[in-house]
């Protein structure tokens, strides 16, 4: 059972809105402990002032002391007093805060706009506030901007209740309803299982790493070990600390929220795959390639492009010679990779895939009818796979114009049945890397495998990789978050 208590600094700052059995005084939560050992309690603090040693500061110290999952939790009181904005997108904040100018506002110099749990009246500031949130959670926050020549971000304060006029008792009111319905609506069931799991997906994504029917997989796996599997998007971020675990089934990155919700899992002292470590690593094949490189390990000759360096370009031509392969460091699924034949091939693919970033991977081309997928967790090969080729494309995903994607067909076989060599370097690939869930891709060339990338997020698909473990390929994954999990409450690491 879970109880949500809203703390106030005085009776009178809830004058505003309906009578709450969930609304208590300061003074009375320091003074009278509540919540049982078989309830779980949430603590929103929304008293005047957090300043340090006040009766708001208190109230989150004796939460955290309590065992209640509190906001603001005392981190983020600390946090906001030192004001530190580090990780926050405002590259365009200048564009978007101008299109909020009163009418004849030339010489404004000044700006703020109230979030209410992330939530704010400009929808066009909308992400920027939900970045501040998920940094500083906190009920009520002001962030106020600043223009010299360009806005930026001055300050980000939190807000006492009693200062809101009606509109935005209003407007808090919505939120706070809406959030807490969302943050605490699922009593968990302690007595039923033994971990409460959460599973970041996307449904709308077009190429996820895992169909519904491997979800599904996972979420049955794990029942039957007594963890409770739930699905949860990237509107639940304040929800991760319910859970005892995460486990990533999106698409990752490091510019986008399942690193967020990575890292803060970590912060939580959650188990986590994928870890914000391997996130890093992985996702960016100029690391990978030169940490495979640095380890002495067998990846194909590569160079780096760099943008306007004509002069390096042909320098790298000379050493790889046509046909040659073009990559982003960051995509996924084929995209962003392009076989060029020729110079003109090259300036022009380079011209493009320079808009996305200041430097590319050239890579000589290695030609296999496919490429070997080997699934590795916690260091001990999972499942081999072959993918190959789509038809009458040199990849394995072929991206239609139209946005669509074919791929090509595939084998699933028992990792001992795969060739030696191949394991034995894929499981060398992850060793700098982690002890998370990866998929090493590589091509063979007679008996010489080589290291295309590794990825922190491999796909596991239900028809696909697990054509041959079947179930027994999602029980193995829950049984690690198992003995992740136990070892963590018996005080010991994750690991």
């Amino acid at each position: 059972m879970t109880r949500l208590v809203i703390v106030v600094e005085k009776a009178s700052d809830w004058g505003s809105y309906y009578p709450s059995v969930d609304v208590m005084s300061a003074m009375d939560y320091l003074r009278t402990p509540v919540g049982g050992d078989d309830e779980r309690t949430h603590v929103i603090n929304l008293c005047r002032s957090y300043k340090y040693l006040g009766t708001g500061y208190y109230v989150s110290l004796l939460a955290e002391a309590r065992g209640h999952k509190v906001m603001p939790s005392v981190r983020t009181v600390n946090d906001l007093r030192r004001r530190s904005l580090y990780g926050l997108d405002i590259e365009d904040l200048n564009q978007k805060l101008t299109h909020f100018l009163p009418a004849g506002g030339r010489d404004t110099t000044d700006f703020g706009i109230l979030v209410y749990f992330g939530e704010t009246a400009y929808p066009a500031l909308q992400d920027l506030a939900r970045q501040v949130f998920e940094m500083f959670p906190c009920p009520l926050l002001r962030i106020e901007f600043e223009r010299d020549r360009v806005w930026q971000v001055s300050s980000i304060k939190p807000v006492g209740l009693h200062t809101l006029d009606d509109a935005q008792e209003d407007a808090f009111a919505e939120e706070l309803d809406r959030f807490s319905r969302k943050l605490w609506r699922k009593p968990r069931a302690r007595r039923q299982f033994r971990y409460d799991l959460a599973m970041l997906v996307d449904p709308k994504e077009k190429m996820p790493p895992s169909n519904k029917k491997a979800l599904k997989a996972f979420i049955d796996a794990g029942k039957e070990l007594g963890i409770e599997v739930d699905p949860i998007g990237k509107n639940d971020y304040q929800r991760l600390a319910e859970y005892d675990g995460l486990f990533i089934r999106e698409t990752t990155a490091s510019d986008n929220h399942t690193y967020r919700f990575a890292h803060r899992a970590e912060k939580e002292g959650m188990v986590v795959i994928d870890d914000p470590s391997s996130i890093l690593r992985c996702t960016n094949k100029i690391y990978l390639n030169d940490l495979m490189v640095s380890r002495k390990l067998a990846v194909p000759r590569t160079e780096i492009l760099y943008r306007d360096d004509s002069k390096g370009m042909k320098e790298v031509v000379a050493k790889l010679g046509f046909p040659l392969v073009l990559k982003i460091p960051d995509g996924s699924f084929s995209r962003g990779v392009v076989k060029v034949e020729d110079e003109a091939a090259l300036a022009a693919a380079a011209s493009g895939l320079f808009q996305h970033s200041a430097l590319l991977l050239a890579q000589e081309y290695v030609y296999t009818e496919f490429d070997w997928r080997i699934g590795v967790l916690n260091r001990e090969p999972l499942y081999a796979c072959k993918y190959y080729m789509s038809r009458g494309h040199w990849q394995i995903y072929n991206h239609g114009a139209k946005g669509t994607a074919k791929s090509g067909g595939f084998e699933t076989i028992a990792v001992k049945d795969a060739p030696a060599e191949v394991v034995k370097l894929a499981l060398k690939a992850t060793q700098p890397i982690g002890d998370g869930l990866y998929g090493v891709d590589l091509k063979q060339v007679g008996s010489k495998p080589v290291v295309i990338e590794v990825n922190d997020n491999p796909s596991i698909d239900a028809g696909v990789e697990d054509a041959h473990l079947g179930d027994e390929l999602y029980s193995r994954i829950m049984q690690e978050f198992l003995r992740r999990m136990e070892r963590k409450r018996q005080g010991g690491s994750a690991r």
